[in-house]
């Protein structure tokens, strides 16, 4: 006997990795110090959402799953391993857990299926589900939301806008195996588009219409997020949100040009170099911001 508590599942797994992910986790972008603390918060987000996203499990056992997440930020003994994990990196680098309980929270509105009313409340979802990636990252970088509130406005849009893009690459899935929708229902209803239309072989011209103006809206998101790479102090960083930038439009783009029902539009391998090599430009260029304390090591 060790003394040491037995490890405990997190619940159901999707069996996704950061390999199945549209966006890099933890490249090597990132400073190498830090990718063990990305990694745990991506392992909790993916084990949590796994539980949200399990299918057939009641919504009470979805909350109670979730609820034990949240008892290792709290330091629970018979907490998931993930969750455990991820309390000892946030103690390490000093990052609040303010945004693994967002995270939570989202997982938690997940696990009872509501829809969206309208654009606004999509992206109010996402301020749960989306932004607190982003902040946990500007976080772990030394960037203090205070010196720097253009930064968090800028990882927000963002994060939003690849929230709703992967959404609309999963219409289909999400509605028939999840019992969910995230596209506004005013929007739906304006078009006359029915639950049915959502996992139709492909696209009505209505439910085209909604897609493009989501799509109007991550491209508005994007907009603003454009600002980011040249707010931020570390070079790493800036350069890893470059090349997310670069992806997202590239997404956004092929969204435009396919229909998501009949294939899922998925980004290529020559999306992932251009993409790198606009992060490649931004490292190697001279920074006109100060340099960022130093990166936390621990």
């Amino acid at each position: 006997m060790t003394g040491q508590p037995a490890r405990q599942p997190a619940g159901p797994s999707s069996g996704k990795t950061a390999r199945d992910e549209n966006f890099p986790v933890g490249s090597w972008l990132i400073a190498a110090p830090l990718r063990l603390h990305v990694a745990n918060f991506y392992t909790f987000a993916r084990a949590a959402d796994d539980v949200a996203d399990a299918r057939g499990l009641p919504a009470a056992e979805k909350l109670r799953l979730l609820d034990r997440f949240e008892a290792g930020l709290d330091a629970a003994a018979d907490a998931p391993d993930c969750a455990r994990r991820l309390r000892e990196s946030l103690d390490a680098c000093g990052v609040s857990d303010a945004h693994a309980r967002d995270l939570l929270a989202a997982f938690r509105r997940d696990a009872a299926n509501p829809r969206c009313a309208d654009w606004e409340d999509l992206l109010g979802y996402c301020a749960l589900s989306a932004h607190p990636v982003g902040r946990f990252l500007l976080d772990l970088h030394g960037e203090s939301p205070a010196q720097a509130p253009e930064a968090y406005a800028a990882s927000d849009a963002l994060c939003a806008a690849l929230q709703v893009l992967n959404h609309l690459q999963d219409i289909a899935p999400d509605c028939h195996g999840l019992d969910r929708i995230y596209l506004p229902q005013n929007w739906l209803a304006v078009e006359r588009v029915a639950e049915a239309d959502l996992v139709a072989p492909s696209a009505s011209p209505g439910l085209r219409r909604v897609i493009d103006r989501a799509l109007d809206g991550c491209d508005a998101l994007l907009v603003r997020a454009a600002a980011l790479p040249g707010r931020l102090r570390s070079r790493r960083l800036a350069a890893e949100s470059a090349a997310i930038l670069a992806l997202a439009r590239r997404l956004a783009a092929g969204l435009r040009r396919g229909d998501p029902l009949a294939r899922r539009v998925a980004l290529s391998r020559k999306d992932f170099v251009w993409a790198m090599l606009c992060g490649l430009v931004v490292f190697a260029a001279p920074r006109s911001r100060p340099p960022a304390r130093q990166e936390r090591v621990a």
